[in-house]
């Protein structure tokens, strides 16, 4: 019996190799349409409880590979730890989302932040080791963050919103206090990255879930610029870690965040033909998405089409498939299953 490890797609993928089958994940594949995750966080009580648990949130790490197979997995965490341990006060109440406190909305606010509270992300790293040693051999790990204009908005507004506007009126208002957060976030979120892979993950995504709300100039000062800073400092660190840039909503501006931040690969949102991002983007650069989760949710020969024109438009470029945001709770598995199949030709 060799010793050789077994060859990854993901990783493979991600160094820009051309697969046949492109590898699947799906961003919150570890979450709510599982019954075996809602009966353990019912078990814990809250999902603060069942993230900082590092027996807990291995297994819900692991839930969704064993049943699906699938070629990632995505640690089991929230982008809004990094707040957490920068100071504010993280809370989730059921049905209403996380909570941060007191939200920072000025600079004298930003500025009473204290030192990074590292005990607070000890958990995580246990998380990490325990998964590693339990994955089987084909399946990469994939550690997160959040970007750090999407994690701003959380620390400025206090709780997530449907247009950052308190954010965004920040950063027009008082460009400087916006920069002296997002200064303080990006060596937090290069640290955090850093000992992700130290603990065990082997490629990271970097999440920017609220990049679509910027105007272009805004875009390259609060999403390229940060993120760009991230990608240089991990790479001198961490020379073997992939990276993965999700800016949601980016639409026409993902060429220039692909070539200014200097990603391994690059996330699409629901939102962006397929087709067209494969004109634009340059022809080596691996690709990750990008199916609608509603399609998902929906099933039938709505399903069907939408994972035929992405496979059709990425055939031929290294290509992750995956949705173009997070997995919906209400998700049939059935539909989980059928979408595996179909990617991987047994429909």
């Amino acid at each position: 019996m060799s010793d050789v490890p077994a060859p990854k797609p993901l990783l493979r993928t991600l160094r820009g190799e051309t697969l046949p089958v492109p590898p699947v994940w799906l961003m919150r594949q570890a979450g709510r349409y599982l019954p075996e995750y809602r009966e353990l966080r019912a078990e814990k009580g809250g999902f603060l409880a069942l993230a900082t648990d590092p027996v807990a949130a291995a297994e819900v790490t692991l839930q969704p590979i064993r049943r699906f197979g699938f070629d990632g997995a995505i640690l089991f965490s929230d982008i809004l730890m990094v707040p957490w341990a920068m100071g504010q006060e993280l809370t989730f109440g059921a049905g209403e989302g996380p909570r941060l406190a007191p939200p920072l909305d000025t600079l004298a606010a930003i500025e009473r932040l204290g030192e990074v509270d590292t005990a607070k992300l000890e958990p995580i790293y246990a998380t990490i080791r325990g998964v590693a040693a339990a994955l089987p051999p084909t399946v990469t790990f994939l550690g997160f963050a959040g970007s750090p204009w999407t994690v701003a908005t959380y620390m400025i507004a206090g709780q997530g919103s449907k247009d950052q506007a308190a954010a965004r009126m920040l950063a027009y208002r008082d460009p400087d206090a916006m920069q002296a957060l997002v200064d303080r976030i990006v060596p937090v979120t290069i640290d955090y990255l850093a000992a992700q892979h130290a603990a065990g993950v082997e490629a990271v995504q970097l999440f920017d879930s609220w990049a679509g709300s910027l105007s272009p100039a805004q875009f390259e000062r609060w999403v390229i610029a940060p993120n760009a800073a991230i990608v240089a400092e991990l790479r001198a660190r961490c020379p073997d870690l992939l990276i993965i840039g999700f800016p949601k909503g980016a639409g026409g501006k993902l060429a220039a965040y692909a070539r200014e931040t200097g990603v391994d690969a690059l996330g699409i949102d629901e939102t962006v033909d397929p087709a067209w991002a494969h004109q634009v983007l340059p022809t080596d650069l691996p690709v990750q998405g990008n199916l609608d989760p509603l399609a998902l949710e929906a099933g039938g020969d709505a399903l069907d089409a939408a994972i035929d024109r992405i496979l059709d438009a990425f055939r031929g470029r290294p290509h992750i498939f995956n949705l173009g945001h997070g997995i919906g709770q209400h998700t049939p598995i059935a539909h989980v299953q059928r979408l595996l199949e179909r990617v991987r030709g047994a429909a």
